[in-house]
């Protein structure tokens, strides 16, 4: 376990099944065709961790009465820290060197969670977040499962401790202990069977309703870890087996281990009950090397190839990560499948560095085996090492500022003078006023936007900053107007003239939502009361929903959707304004544009209208085809560098087809594109303004600016247009 002495207990199966689970893990993430579920290699990990470590605490409680706690938490910084602690400083220095700026510091911000072994809750947190589910992976983010296994760390001893205690206490003879041991195992077998029932339970509630917490916390991945060490207490009971029986029990294990990882997938709800494969499987391998770790599936296991591949285990689960995900930045291309290949080789040759030159001279040196104190001391001085080198790294990460040429906010006049025109042939019909106005208003916005086109240097007088992009969001985001994944109902969110009696709804997903600052201007000026309904990635349409965030059928999407429609039936306001997002892929179940969304736009905006509302459906603003911020945070002198082309950012035909299924509703739809862009290009920036505060949605001062121009759609609407 800790190392391979006369009374070392080492398994070579167990080394093996090392190999196996980082295989999968690094097969998985290299996008290998036919492990489709080799992230289940972490959750062997966990069962092999649980077992090493509660069978290493229960010998020494058995032995003394205590755990020499200095001792096992230095042996366990001198195993992990050094190592983990290269990958982190290299990965960082990497990322500030490669990234842009803005995902550097974010990055940085992971690496300091990392080396504290907090990072899986800062990437539970993140999870949680709507507005981040689709922001780039980290470098580290693999980190968080040695984040569950040192809190793991932390509280196991006590745990055992305890367990060793009433048993004592329970036990009044000692000549009669179960199994010739010196303190009952049958007490500290029922704590671990609380612990892990409980947080299998827990886990399969988070799993439905917390699935980032599900994935990423201790609390919900701590029955693995504790299935392993039910195991490890009652190793004396599973050495008896017959060879046939543990040979059973070996190759089906692997067997579900082997079903797991070709079976399961990124849409699989996990871990929940999905993860009883991998945990059960690879608890019946260790059961089944128990009393002949040579025999069975423990032949292929500790074969030398295995066994060597199991010891550079810990090291490629490092390396492997940061490899893949920075090697297509520094090949300026993605990989294909051989190079990731390559990729995924070269962290194993990294491995094998790490393993000889840091991870065993560190391991294994005499002066701290004899001294948990100065193994603590030396981990206390690791962990310091990366969270001061990150610290270090974001003063050398300047944050971006524009460093182009001020510009002038744009502007727009919302009565243009009307411009002189000759006389009009009696026959033609009079224009439409408000029709009229509206073009005015979109050309104003439309020679904005082509005077910005073909900016390079991003103006010193961006609005907002960079920096301050992402967190820059309406009101609505954050005080539970717009209702997260979980979330059913609406409650009143009232703006402009809470008390007028003229009501207009704001419906829709976050797209919807962002649109709020323009509508609240609309509101306050016509002294409407403005409510705002909005559900993240759930638009209003009757569609069959699936949630790849949630894993499962978008049940709390149909049901607030059942909700807003009959308040709106109730509260029949007199205009309703409806958008969502058009960046709904088919893993929701549903394509954009096709036949199935079309029909089903032209029944809402019939439905709506049936309340006797009018009804305004916002067209989709462009697709930038990046994470806007972090990308001018690294093209601050070539703007048009993250400005996408028309062609590639605009359905044009979606949006035609989505007007004539509007019309054919009886709504009005206002075709947005021309307020982003020109024939050629959509800039990211107009005037001093920044569009985008991330990869989809607009800032709050762009909406406001279109305040006057979304108002002038409003009137167009009322009037039956």
């Amino acid at each position: 376990m800790e190392g391979r002495g006369r009374n070392s207990r080492f398994r070579p199966d167990i080394e093996g099944l090392r190999a196996v689970a980082v295989l999968a893990v690094v097969l998985f993430h290299a996008d290998v065709p036919g492990l489709p579920g080799g992230f289940v290699g972490v959750d062997i990990f966990f069962v092999i961790s649980g077992f090493l470590i509660t069978g290493l605490l229960w010998r020494e409680v058995q032995s003394s009465g205590r755990v020499r706690l200095a001792r096992f938490y230095g042996a366990r910084a001198r195993r992990l820290l050094p190592a983990g602690v290269l990958v982190l400083v290299t990965t960082a220095v990497a990322s500030v060197w490669l990234l842009p700026p803005l995902q550097a510091r974010s990055v940085l911000g992971d690496v300091v969670a990392g080396a504290l072994y907090v990072g899986n809750y800062r990437f539970a947190v993140q999870g949680t977040d709507y507005l981040t589910a689709d922001v780039p992976p980290s470098p580290v983010q693999h980190y968080w499962s040695l984040g569950v296994e040192e809190q793991f760390y932390l509280f196991w001893p006590a745990l055992l401790i305890a367990a060793a205690w009433l048993g004592s206490r329970l036990s009044r003879n000692r000549d009669r202990l179960p199994l010739g041991g010196r303190r009952p195992v049958l007490p500290a077998l029922i704590v671990l069977g609380v612990v892990a029932g409980a947080s299998f339970l827990l886990s399969l509630r988070w799993t439905t309703d917390l699935p980032p917490w599900a994935f990423f916390s201790l609390p919900s991945r701590a029955w693995q870890l504790a299935v392993g060490g039910l195991v490890a207490l009652s190793t004396a009971w599973w050495r008896r087996l017959p060879d046939p029986a543990a040979g059973l029990a070996g190759w089906t294990g692997l067997g579900l281990i082997a079903l797991a990882a070709v079976r399961l997938d990124e849409s699989t709800p996990y871990p929940g009950v999905a993860a009883l494969l991998p945990g059960l499987g690879a608890a019946l391998v260790v059961i089944g090397g128990c009393s002949r770790p040579d025999r069975g599936v423990g032949v292929p296991l500790s074969s030398p190839p295995m066994r060597l591949i199991g010891r550079l285990s810990y090291s490629w689960y490092l390396w492997h990560w940061p490899v893949l995900l920075l090697g297509p930045v520094v090949m300026g291309h993605s990989l294909g499948l051989t190079a990731r290949l390559v990729a995924a080789a070269v962290a194993g040759g990294l491995a094998m560095l790490t393993l000889v030159a840091v991870e065993n001279p560190v391991r294994f040196a005499a002066p701290l085996r004899a001294s948990g104190g100065r193994s603590l001391l030396l981990g206390g001085a690791l962990t310091a090492m990366g969270v001061c080198a990150s610290l270090v790294l974001v003063s050398t990460v300047p944050t971006p500022v524009g460093r182009g040429a001020a510009a002038r906010a744009p502007e727009i006049e919302a009565r243009p003078p009307a411009a002189p025109a000759p006389p009009a042939p009696p026959a033609e019909p009079t224009p439409d006023p408000a029709k009229a106005a509206l073009e005015a208003l979109t050309a104003q916005v439309h020679a904005a936007v082509a005077a910005s086109a073909d900016r390079q240097a991003v103006p010193s007088n961006l609005t907002p900053p960079l920096a301050d992009a992402f967190a820059e969001k309406p009101e609505v985001f954050v005080n539970g107007c717009v209702r997260s994944w979980l979330y059913v109902g609406q409650g009143e969110c009232a703006y402009g003239a809470a008390a007028s009696a003229t009501r207009v709804a704001l419906v829709g997903d976050s797209h919807a939502a962002m649109w709020f600052p323009a509508l609240e201007q609309v509101a306050a000026r016509r002294q409407w009361r403005l409510e705002t309904m909005g559900k993240v990635t759930c638009p209003l349409l009757d569609l069959p929903i699936t949630s790849p965030y949630l894993g499962r059928t978008y049940t709390e999407c149909t049901q607030w959707r059942g909700q807003v429609l009959d308040r709106l039936r109730r509260e029949r306001p007199a205009l309703i304004v409806l958008s969502m997002s058009r960046r709904y892929g088919s893993d929701f179940g549903f394509t954009v544009y096709s036949r199935q969304w079309l029909d089903s736009l032209t029944r809402l905006v019939g439905e709506l209208r049936s309340t006797g509302a009018a009804v305004l459906v916002l067209g989709p603003v462009p697709d930038p085809r990046s994470f806007v911020p972090t990308c001018l945070s690294a093209h601050l002198d070539s703007a048009t560098a993250c400005s996408p082309d028309r062609a590639a950012a605009v359905s044009d035909a979606g949006i035609i087809a989505e007007e004539q299924a509007t019309a054919a509703g009886a709504g009005h739809y206002a075709v947005l594109t021309d307020l982003f862009c020109t024939p050629a290009r959509c800039p990211v920036i107009v005037g001093n303004q920044l569009v985008y505060r991330d990869d989809n949605h607009l800032t709050v001062g762009y909406a406001t600016w279109l305040a006057p121009v979304i108002d002038a759609h409003v009137t167009v609407a009322m009037a039956g247009g």
